[in-house]
């Protein structure tokens, strides 16, 4: 099993990034990336998923090493981070924080205790806390950012706003934690330390979710304001290009392609590493699977080939 230290890139694998840090998990869910890639590399399978590779990376690698996330925020797509934060929204407020609720029933007997009363209320109280500072984020951040991804500046709002009101929600789940820690008195302890680990892990989800907005939403919403508004748009790929992609998944060496379009290799090895710059995908597969999504071929054209490169993987 690898174990990598620093920063990861579109040439990495997928599965010794999950390997390696399994709480890119969380990171993958919320981009809408399922298991089962192989040994695709990380540019491989955000690709395949239609996720934005550079804004997937920057979130990795702030979780990782903030320093590292934040070098990316000029390059991610403001769109893709607002609907990776969305799904945490989701994720908080649907799952986590009521997954705990439930175990912290279990753990903690309010008909028998005031203290376990008390707590059961703490933590109700903070979930309405958690709920008010993402619902405001929905209805009023992201629908400014909305705006400004469609070329709407408004001087109504602005991310300094945002910032000003931007409080760490997850410090009250520390104070919760202490509580439980320090004078709950419990005869059991396996459900009473399960729901604490949860509250541990939670606790940390959720400093990494403000880290994500502080480090890298609000600085590229701010560049995105500077600029004039609107998405930077993927440069496009022009006919040459295409062809190019479209004979590099059908199986043909640079040699060969430089033949069937009457140029030289040269040229052909310059179009690769224009479609590479453009695409941020640097291999055959991960260029045979963009073909495929984006109807470039078929795969009926291409099963040969893939078929020989299974078995040669195989050999």
């Amino acid at each position: 099993m690898s174990t990598k230290i620093g920063f990861y890139t579109s040439e990495d694998k997928m599965c010794d990034l999950v390997s390696d840090k399994y709480a890119v998990l969380q990171v993958m869910s919320r981009f809408g990336i399922a298991l089962g890639f192989g040994d695709q590399t990380i540019g491989e399978v955000c690709a395949a998923n239609k996720v934005d590779a550079v804004t997937f990376l920057a979130v990795v690698n702030l979780l990782i090493n903030e320093k590292d996330g934040a070098s990316l925020v000029d390059q991610v797509s403001v769109k893709a981070l607002t609907e990776y934060l969305h799904n945490s929204h989701s994720y908080f407020l649907e799952f986590r924080l009521p997954s705990i609720r439930r175990k912290l029933i279990e753990a903690v007997d309010c008909s028998q205790s005031d203290v376990s009363f008390a707590i059961m209320r703490f933590f109700d109280e903070y979930v309405a806390e958690v709920n008010k500072h993402m619902l405001y984020e929905e209805q009023t951040v992201f629908p400014y950012v909305t705006g400004l991804l469609q070329g709407e500046i408004t001087k109504s709002y602005s991310m300094e706003t945002f910032r000003r009101h931007h409080d760490n929600v997850e410090n009250r789940l520390r104070e919760l934690k202490n509580i439980i820690i320090k004078y709950y008195p419990s005869g059991g302890t396996n459900e009473l330390n399960g729901v604490l680990f949860d509250i541990f892990t939670c606790e940390h989800e959720l400093g990494s979710h403000n880290a994500v907005e502080n480090e890298i939403f609000i600085p590229a919403v701010e560049r995105l304001v500077s600029k004039g508004g609107g998405e930077p748009k993927q440069e496009a790929l022009s006919a040459r290009e295409r062809e190019i992609i479209i004979y590099v998944v059908k199986g043909l060496t640079n040699k060969q392609i430089a033949d069937e379009l009457c140029i030289s290799t040269h040229t052909v090895i310059t179009h690769r590493r224009n479609i590479a710059a453009k695409l941020q995908i640097h291999s055959a597969a991960g260029l045979t699977i963009y073909a495929i999504v984006n109807k470039l071929v078929e795969l009926s054209e291409i099963s040969e080939t893939l078929n020989e490169s299974v078995n040669s993987g195989n050999k």
